[in-house]
């Protein structure tokens, strides 16, 4: 059964129980997760990489985000849906930010994730005091790749790594309901799981965290040129659909397709 609210991840952090998360943007995706085993969506940024065909997660807006967040809850109408708050989207003052966590709230979000540490806790407690969930997110934070000189693994160094731990800490203590880490060494991040008691969700930080969240398209293997360490593909997404295309087109060319049963 999917998760149904907040509560649900700490219940299953308790039992053991390893979280599975997916990314999704679309409606057709989110009906077929719908009647899976996944226990939660993440309508995240990446949409401006992976829909939009952009290079980075910057180009990502409030707009963007509301109408991928509305098209996933119609797909999935029973799921727990957090979105992801677009880059400076929390860095614009009060009433700017609450306005966007509005506007993704409304469009069919749970909860809503920010991205870093250190700069984010006062606006982030805010946000939980006004009812809404917020989960953070550690480690390569792709809205600040300019800052982090790319999407790189982050706390290999101890000061680093402390430093995350710390963030992790802070994140916790102003109400995070869960946190993602992001490309950190497995070392780390089994180390911030057991001292924290709200779950972790890994991408490309080993077993140890309380889950996993990997990107529909990436799990699907629908990009042959996207070969991260960290994927692993369980489909060969792209080759079978570009078969089923060529045979497609193969059958119209040859007046096989439509045939008698197929025609009115």
């Amino acid at each position: 059964m999917a998760i149904q609210s907040i509560h649900d991840f700490q219940k299953l952090k308790k039992e053991n129980r390893s979280i599975c998360f997916i990314t999704c943007y679309d409606f057709t995706s989110a009906h077929i997760i719908s009647k899976s085993n996944i226990d939660s969506i993440l309508v995240g940024d990446s949409a401006a990489m992976v829909q939009h065909g952009y290079s980075t997660t910057l180009h990502a807006t409030t707009e963007m985000m509301a109408a991928h967040v509305a098209a996933v809850r119609r797909g999935a109408p029973d799921y727990f849906i957090t979105a992801d708050m677009p880059f400076l989207a929390h860095r614009k003052g009060l009433s700017k930010t609450m306005s966007a966590v509005e506007i993704l709230m409304k469009s069919g979000a749970n909860a809503v994730k920010i991205e870093g540490g250190k700069g984010q806790f006062k606006i982030i407690s805010h946000i939980i005091e006004s009812g809404v969930p917020v989960m953070g997110h550690l480690g390569l934070t792709p809205q600040s790749v300019h800052q982090l000189g790319g999407h790189k693994l982050q706390g290999k160094e101890k000061e680093n790594a402390d430093q995350i731990l710390d963030d992790a800490v802070s994140l916790q203590e102003s109400g995070v309901f869960s946190l993602v880490l992001e490309m950190v060494p497995a070392k780390l991040a089994k180390n911030i799981t057991s001292t924290l008691t709200v779950p972790t969700i890994g991408i490309g930080a080993g077993a140890n965290t309380s889950g996993q969240i990997l990107v529909w398209q990436d799990l699907l293997g629908m990009n042959n040129e996207f070969n991260p360490k960290f994927l692993r593909k369980y489909l060969e997404g792209e080759r079978l659909i570009k078969e089923a295309l060529n045979k497609y087109c193969d059958d119209v060319r040859k007046k096989r397709f439509p045939e008698k049963e197929e025609s009115y």
